[in-house]
């Protein structure tokens, strides 16, 4: 077995998830989450939601097209290139596209002073 991996990201199941991009599942990361979500303009690219059962914080970084966030009541203009970084996992977050495109990645890991633990809500989703 090689000791890297590498693909595209429209590769990862692009078709059955053109919204979504299951990165951690795809390569069988189990040390840290990491998943990719397009959309265009109006899309919610990340969902309405909060870490607060989790506790885990969130990195968000913009990789093509534009897009705002909304953190806390808060409205965080994020075209490709910013990083969006919500260590309140308390904090309700969202990103809605305003380009064709727009590709957001977001990465987590555990708690503080935890380690990731995969939630598994990912591979309910890839399983049905």
């Amino acid at each position: 077995m090689a000791s890297w991996q590498c693909t595209h990201i429209d590769e990862i199941a692009a078709e059955q998830w053109p919204y979504w991009a299951p990165i951690r599942h795809h390569f069988g990361i189990k040390t840290f989450g990491v998943n990719a979500w397009r959309g265009g303009p109006g899309d919610e690219v990340i969902k309405r939601h909060h870490e607060g059962d989790s506790g885990v914080p969130e990195l968000y970084f913009v990789v093509s097209g534009n897009a705002t966030f909304t953190v806390a009541g808060d409205e965080i203009p994020a075209p490709a290139g910013t990083l969006v970084f919500v260590e309140d996992p308390n904090a309700e977050r969202l990103a809605q596209a305003h380009e064709a495109n727009t590709v957001v990645f977001s990465f987590s890991g555990g708690a503080e002073g935890r380690a990731y633990e995969s939630s598994g809500w990912d591979t309910g989703y890839l399983e049905s």
